[in-house]
């Protein structure tokens, strides 16, 4: 049978989600833990890799199993064998037609940044952070040209493995609550460090650096030397995917309730 589950996770620990040599990598303990549970050796397929230090709150995987457990035993069970800053959400027994990835119609990020004058602390890795007051208008202005489909070859990484780096921005909402803004990014897909990457020029462009049409001649610049320098993974947040409705898969987890 195949099951899907929501993952929740912080990233700090871990060399990104996929499999390394190494095994501390998000994958490499949730298949340890899934392996042990199950008595087989298990192989899981997600929605969205992250990179090290990236965190989510519903990363969605799928796997197949001879294993039979009714749906809560498929979240206690792993819990038990994975570490404290990874935790199954929730699980769903799906057809075996379903595929995390491919099946997922957008994929949803936040961004939390700190603006203060002092580095964070007991937020540390949780936020990125600037100490230079950020104007709001400014990065607005800048998103909006982002919005829509366009060739994001300005914000990709080299060892990016898309096939094609024309991606559909479908939002991007920036917004403040004391001094931590969130920016949420909504896509088809994402190219390899893209959204720390559209950051580092939203960043550049609230500070003053550069106008918010400077944006635009990035994006048709199509190369990544124009752009700004890719922005810190902490404060970056994998929201999860966006499956259609017919898979009945949970659109959220109680992380949510908790993310500024």
């Amino acid at each position: 049978m195949r099951i899907a589950l929501g993952v929740s996770y912080q990233g700090g620990n871990y060399e990104g989600w996929q499999s390394q040599a190494s095994g501390q990598t998000v994958q490499d303990q949730l298949e340890l833990a899934l392996s042990k549970f199950c008595n087989q050796p298990i192989r899981t397929l997600c929605a969205g890799r992250t990179d090290a230090g990236v965190h989510a709150l519903m990363q969605v995987v799928h796997f197949d199993t001879q294993a039979v457990r009714d749906d809560n035993a498929w979240v206690r069970g792993p819990n038990r064998f994975l570490p404290t800053d990874i935790a199954v959400q929730w699980a769903k027994p799906v057809p075996d037609a379903f595929h995390s990835r491919t099946h997922a119609v957008a994929r949803r990020y936040a961004y939390v940044l700190l603006e203060s004058p002092v580095r964070p602390s007991v937020e540390a890795g949780r936020v990125g952070w600037v100490f230079r007051p950020l104007n709001a208008v400014a990065m607005q202005e800048a998103a909006h040209m982002l919005l829509g489909e366009h060739d994001f070859s300005s914000f990709r990484a080299a060892q990016c493995q898309s096939h094609t780096p024309i991606k559909t921005l479908h939002r991007l909402h920036i917004s403040r609550r004391g001094a931590l803004w969130r920016f949420e990014f909504e896509a088809n897909a994402f190219l390899h460090h893209m959204i720390r990457n559209l950051m580092g020029c939203l960043i550049s462009i609230g500070q003053g650096m550069h106008p918010p049409s400077w944006m635009q001649e990035v994006l048709h610049a199509r190369s990544r030397a124009v752009a700004a320098p890719t922005f810190s993974p902490d404060g970056l947040y994998f929201l999860g995917p966006v499956y259609e409705p017919h898979w009945g898969l949970p659109e959220r987890t109680p992380a949510y309730d908790w993310l500024p």
